[in-house]
């Protein structure tokens, strides 16, 4: 059995731990909050009363916290019950030029030390089901690609470049919280128009969304504005959404709108609706 540490208990910190003592690991955790432990108890997990505690003895400590801080806090905790011959797998989601700096002090420092974020919630985490992104050295995750494949579906090595994966985090969490937002939009819109919100949730399903990405996303990246959805004629369809809310709250289409009204300003109604993007793209292609 292999010794690990999870620094973090939260929802998926939990999930983390307690999947891996199921799987016969011998498993420690800390939190700040120690009553998170206790319900891991039953799970054969060893509750830690300090980080240092936690990772004494472990060969791969997991740190499962908020943010860019909390995560220098804590290792610094940890640093003095940590073993030389540990890795620490930090899914934690992070700014990318934190945590390059670092991935970049902890190895000088003779720390191993990987970034491997998760799309993934705590059920996903119990059954092993989602993705992890990895970024840091090679070797590294070679070592322990085995034991990291046991937690998740899916493994994405990003590289060696160590803040990789925390970009990529980004672009994925971006869409999530932007199709939340939009479909926030969508069912004010059947609230404003006396449609159930379920029926409008279906209808989306009739929408290709990943051919959306490899085709209009695409283009987008490469700026490549051919028409096939005008922007004008976008704007035309967001006017109507927004007539039809009111004065409900909405969270995306009013900042959607205003961004459409500055580019046909400039000119660019005739272009594709997709020149939205036109700004995140090489001056070339503009």
């Amino acid at each position: 059995m292999t010794q690990i540490a999870f620094l973090g208990t939260g929802l998926l910190g939990a999930a983390f731990a307690e999947a891996a003592a199921k799987r016969g690991d011998t498993v420690s955790a800390w939190n700040r909050s120690p009553d998170k432990l206790q319900a891991l108890r039953a799970f054969g997990v060893t509750a830690a009363a300090s980080p240092a505690e936690a990772v004494r003895g472990a060969m791969r400590v997991h740190v499962v916290l908020k943010d860019d801080a909390v995560v220098e806090e804590v290792l610094a905790a940890a640093r003095a019950g940590l073993s030389s011959e540990a890795t620490v797998i930090d899914h934690t989601t992070t700014l990318p030029t934190l945590t390059a700096a670092r991935a970049k002090r902890l190895n000088a420092e003779g720390v191993k030390y990987l970034h491997c974020p998760v799309f993934m919630g705590p059920a996903a985490a119990r059954t092993a089901q989602g993705s992890m992104l990895v970024a840091g050295p090679k070797v590294l995750f070679e070592e322990v690609r085995s034991e990291l494949a046991k937690m998740t579906s899916r493994i994405e090595y990003l590289g060696e470049r160590s803040d990789l994966a925390a970009v990529h985090k980004l672009f994925g969490n971006a869409m999530i919280v932007g199709v939340a937002a939009v479909m926030a939009d969508v069912l004010t819109i059947a609230q404003a128009s006396n449609v159930d919100g379920e029926d409008a949730i279906k209808l989306l399903g009739l929408l290709d969304l990943n051919a959306m990405v490899s085709g209009r996303g695409m283009n987008m990246a490469k700026g490549i504005f051919t028409p096939s959805f005008e922007l004008a004629m976008a704007r035309k369809d967001v006017r109507l959404m927004l007539e039809t809310i009111g004065e409900r709250p909405m969270a995306a289409l009013p900042a959607v709108a205003a961004r459409m009204d500055q580019l046909i300003a400039e000119g660019r109604g005739a272009e594709d609706s997709s020149v939205l993007g036109v700004d995140a793209v090489p001056r070339a292609s503009r």
